[in-house]
């Protein structure tokens, strides 16, 4: 999916037809008052106090229809300049833009954009009449606390999308229908992935076959690890207060901190793994032979999420990070970015997940170290990027706060972007530490430390996983991988149990259906539980020792010997197709 944000002619459309909304708006409700109306990354929104008029459904028809008035009329769109005190005299009666003026600075230049009756406070740039907005959808509406503030007032947010064509509108609008159908909650219910309950909000519970998905998923982490050189461990969920002070955790992180208090001293659930990865390595000592030494946790994490922003496994407050630190010597640092890289872009590919790099450099505050080390971490990050033949794009201001970091963003099969994976580089916490390892002169030195992960979280990357195969999973990845179908349920029962032992035996995922129900009922059933193999059992099938086989999606069957369909299965599933 395109990003409005980032394509500047969409981003001027949209910024365009936002003031256009609220035209149309206030026109419709002339008690109407607006706060913002930015440009997002899938579109425009404005935040609106209707006093006690509520915008529906129905509404947004008609303000659609208002809107599609003022395109066609074509008015110019004007930016007007005003002093600050002539701003605050213009909009005197307006206590939200009065607020968005008090603080601007006194004899800055506030400009405005007129088209017709309405005017609003906007930086621009903006398109030059009404008429170039005709390509436009409002998509839904929700609530909005005034400055994100939960203390302020409820405002309606209305939130839609501008093209400069209505092919291009068109092709958007099909791409959102099909992400709804492939919604990872919807399709979580649907096939027995996950739940949500009130009693735990931002808290999965999974299901059967959700665990068995996640299974598969940790196991592959552990086995393609194993084969990079990695050893495991497993650390505390919860430590003490003093731990997080000195990683930093305390003073830059401890609002989004679950605490507690045992013998009378504070303790921390965990928001990340790294602190105990630390203390794992400072456990012994090492010699700068031993390095680097890669160590992997899968580590489960809480951290305090509002619950305004809580959505399905894409954002929780439990999650299990696909965590790894390497302790390295300086020297060593990139080819060991080099490798990280190379490992990210193999992992991803069996997914079919394309991807971006994005570096992220040091924020402007509420960072730890000197600025020194950080100039060096993020050329040695550029550099390795550089060496592996990987383009990526600079992030100014948005590292870690112990260091820059590599963001890789996957786009999956609707090409829609999510951040998962990442690799932090940090010269900071091995300081704060004390780490050391004994250098080839005899001398104590600091090794550099690496962050990273892959999947980003495990709950999120499965929540992306669905969405991305519209919960068909690959045959190596789907939970129930073949269902067994009886024509006559008594008569070939037992030749349906003996295929399914057989392929029990040979770690197939596989289920008998004889339920006492048409065979085109349990056909369908299996379609819409997106189980990726049917084999159909009749008289024929029972004589000849063979399978009637059906794949999820398709119309058109084919027999085989069983031997042969196992033959052929077991190959798909060992390469991962």
């Amino acid at each position: 999916m395109i990003n409005i944000k980032e394509d500047e002619k969409l981003s001027v459309l949209n910024h365009s037809a936002a003031h256009m909304m609220a035209q149309a708006i206030k026109r419709l409700y002339p008690q109407a008052l607006f706060w913002v109306g930015p440009v997002i990354t899938e579109g425009f929104y404005y935040d609106i106090d209707l006093g006690d008029a509520i915008i529906n459904d129905e509404a947004l028809v008609k303000i659609e229809a208002e809107m599609k008035k003022i395109a066609k009329d074509g008015k110019r769109i004007v930016r007007e300049e005003l002093s600050k005190q002539e701003a605050l005299k213009k909009f005197k009666d307006d206590p939200y833009k009065l607020d968005l003026i008090s603080n601007m600075e006194e004899g800055s230049i506030i400009s405005t954009y007129r088209q017709d009756e309405f005017v609003d406070l906007c930086r621009g740039p903006h398109a030059s009449t009404t008429k170039e907005l005709k390509f436009f959808k409002l998509l839904k509406v929700s609530g909005a606390y005034w400055k994100g503030d939960a203390n302020n007032k409820m405002l309606q947010r209305v939130y839609g999308i501008c093209f400069d064509s209505q092919e291009a509108l068109d092709a958007h609008l099909h791409l959102l229908e099909e992400a709804k159908k492939r919604d990872h909650k919807k399709l979580g219910k649907e096939l027995d992935l996950f739940m949500m309950s009130e009693y735990g909000p931002g808290f999965p519970f999974w299901l059967p076959n959700g665990m068995i998905l996640r299974n598969i998923l940790e196991n592959f982490w552990y086995e393609e690890h194993t084969k990079e050189g990695y050893e495991f461990i497993k650390t505390p969920i919860m430590l003490n207060q003093d731990l997080w002070e000195v990683s930093g955790h305390w003073f830059n992180y401890r609002e989004n901190m679950y605490v507690s208090e045992i013998d009378d001293h504070k303790f921390a659930i965990k928001p990340m793994n790294c602190p105990g990865g630390i203390l794992v390595y400072k456990n012994s000592l090492h010699s700068y032979k031993d390095l680097p030494i890669r160590t992997g946790e899968l580590g489960l994490v809480h951290r305090h999420e509002a619950s305004g922003a809580l959505n399905g496994l894409f954002r929780v407050r439990t999650f299990t990070q696909d965590d790894a630190h390497i302790y390295m010597r300086p020297d060593q640092i990139e080819s060991e970015v080099v490798r990280l890289i190379n490992f990210f872009d193999r992992f991803y590919k069996l997914f079919n997940l394309q991807y971006t790099i994005e570096l992220s450099t040091r924020p402007e505050s509420k960072y730890i170290g000197s600025i020194d080390v950080w100039d060096a971490s993020e050329l040695a990050l550029q550099k390795a990027c550089e060496a592996a033949g990987k383009s990526f794009k600079i992030n100014p201001g948005d590292g870690a706060f112990y260091g820059p970091k590599l963001d890789f963003h996957i786009s999956d099969s609707l090409g829609r972007e999510w951040q998962c994976g990442t690799i932090q580089l940090d010269m900071n916490l091995p300081e704060r530490f004390d780490m050391t390892y004994i250098d080839s002169d005899g001398e104590k030195k600091r090794p550099v430390m690496l962050h990273r992960v892959i999947f980003g979280s495990v709950e999120r990357f499965i929540g992306i996983l669905i969405e991305h195969y519209a919960g068909a999973f690959p045959l190596w990845l789907a939970p129930v991988q073949i269902a067994i179908l009886g024509v006559n349920g008594e008569l070939h029962h037992d030749y349906c149990e003996a295929v399914k032992d057989k392929l029990l035996a040979l770690k197939f995922r596989a289920i008998v259906d004889n339920r006492n129900e048409k065979l085109g009922y349990r056909m369908r059933d299996a379609q819409m539980k997106k189980i990726p193999i049917q084999l159909v059992i009749g008289d024929g099938e029972v004589a000849s020792a063979s399978v009637n086989v059906r794949r999820y999606g398709k119309n058109e069957s084919v027999s085989m010997p069983l031997d042969e369909f196992i033959s052929s299965i077991q190959a798909e599933k060992d390469s991962k197709q």
